[in-house]
């Protein structure tokens, strides 16, 4: 979960709030600049305290932080994809966490298409963020809820994760496969598994099953 500027600091010590303060005035004027850096090679001092944010802000506050210096520079898709790619894990999680507060359209999807290629638990949880409920097609997006399961990621984290699962057979089929897998190895189905499968069917076959249920 990222949080606000005033959220931020409330947890940081005086250097940690003084040294964001300095990153963010960076960011803002490279916004106010509208400079592209220089080469793929090379940065903005923003982007060096982007890097930075974990060990100055503390592991904790990273996301927020990271979020926060991309919200004020005003980073579009090409300085995302920019320091996506040659960003750590934790570095590209912040990168998908800010995406729905900076592009609007699907053009940086290759980016959610990336992490939910990983077997990182930290993109795969970032990866199915609001942006991907909004842009992902629903092939894709039933993949990715699929790659929670295998990842043991929690379906909490799949925003729209009721609307879109509402009705949806496909995705009905596609976790029913998957649970008789797990049975024929031997394995537990997972609850998350049983309780978005419950979601795919139609509120009226819900409701119908609830009534037989009461009445048996």
């Amino acid at each position: 979960m990222t949080l606000s500027r005033r959220d931020v600091d409330a947890r940081l010590d005086e250097p940690a709030r003084a040294w964001l303060g300095d990153a963010l005035a960076e960011a803002t004027r490279a916004a106010a600049e509208a400079a592209p850096s220089p080469s793929p090679y090379a940065t903005h001092t923003w982007e060096l305290r982007f890097a930075a944010a974990g060990r100055h802000c503390g592991p904790a506050n990273a996301d927020s932080v990271r979020t926060l210096l991309l919200v004020a520079a005003h980073a579009g898709v090409e300085t995302l994809t920019r320091l996506y790619q040659q960003g750590t894990a934790a570095e590209r999680r912040a990168v998908l966490l800010a995406l729905p507060a900076l592009i609007d359209g699907p053009v940086a999807l290759p980016l959610v298409e990336d992490a939910l290629r990983t077997n990182d638990t930290r993109l795969v949880d970032a990866a199915v963020g609001p942006y991907a409920a909004t842009h992902l097609d629903a092939h894709a997006w039933r993949h990715a809820v699929l790659k929670c399961l295998f990842t043991g990621v929690p379906l909490d984290a799949v925003a729209g994760l009721e609307r879109r699962a509402q009705g949806d057979g496909e995705l009905s089929r596609m976790l029913t496969d998957y649970a008789a897998e797990r049975t024929a190895a031997g394995r537990d189905i997972p609850h998350d598994l049983t309780r978005v499968l419950a979601l795919t069917g139609d509120k009226s076959e819900q409701s119908e099953r609830s009534e037989q249920s009461e009445e048996s």
